[in-house]
């Protein structure tokens, strides 16, 4: 399938989808506190993807059961809400994605809640400067197995591995589309599709500790990695336009 090229009408509505998505995060992360379950935090973000006029693109889709995926702690993506409440020291991933207009938008960070561990804090930075590093590094003609070279290489010299079997993803009428992004490579870096203006597409670096091998726990969803660490999370949906990748998921 080939990989779309968005105008300007289309790239448009994804900068507002994106950007329900930024400000969605953002304020989620400036009010998650001690003591708040996983389905309240779900629900305050629910609320606020609606509040802005979007749809929260995750509830229901592939059968997932809410709109926020909350991640803590070992938990590296996809964590369903529950009942749990996030303590001091925890650290959570929030992943949520809004559709608007018919077309999408999709990021996700991983926070502390109070204080955290410094090991802790080297996992969260690691998928952050990760994320923002490749989008510094990437350039219209580059091969996105190429992208995939600087997300992996980034996250190993930093002491850390990523998560397998998942990845990145294209974006735009639909929450999943061409290409496939891996945070690690397979086969050969001069290989595969290029990345060209108006492309637009979901870059977001797992971090697993020691092992990349993914267990699904039994709720369906819930990744984590086999050694059983902490993981970290980060997400945004970024667009090429006039032959600079420029992030729709700021919230701004």
């Amino acid at each position: 399938m080939a990989i779309a090229l968005r105008k300007k009408d289309e790239l448009d509505r994804l900068k507002v989808a994106g950007s329900i998505v930024g400000k969605t995060l953002k304020y989620l992360q400036e009010n998650i506190t001690v003591g708040m379950s996983l389905k309240e935090i779900d629900a305050m973000g629910e609320e606020l993807i609606r509040s802005q006029g979007a749809e929260p693109s995750f509830k229901g889709l592939y059968g997932f059961p809410a709109s926020v995926c909350t991640s803590l702690n070992e938990v590296c993506i996809h964590g369903v809400p529950t009942d749990k409440r996030v303590q001091e020291g925890d650290i959570l991933g929030l992943d949520l994605g809004t559709k608007i207009d018919g077309y999408f938008g999709d990021a996700a960070i991983t926070m502390p809640i109070g204080k955290i561990s410094k090991r802790d804090e080297e996992l969260i930075k690691c998928s952050k400067d990760a994320l923002y590093f490749a989008i510094e590094n990437i350039r219209v003609g580059m091969r996105f197995k190429e992208l995939t070279v600087i997300l992996e290489q980034f996250i190993l010299e930093r002491g850390f591995v990523p998560l397998r079997e998942f990845c990145g993803h294209g974006i735009g009428k639909k929450p999943h589309e061409e290409p496939n992004i891996p945070n690690y490579l397979e086969g050969k870096p001069k290989q595969g599709p290029k990345i060209k203006n108006g492309m637009v597409f979901c870059l977001e670096p797992m971090i697993c500790q020691k092992s990349g091998k993914p267990i699904v726990w039994d709720d369906k969803w819930s990744v984590v990695s086999e050694d059983g660490l902490r993981t970290s999370h980060y997400e945004h949906t970024v667009a090429i336009i006039d032959n600079k990748a420029v992030i729709l998921t700021k919230g701004e």
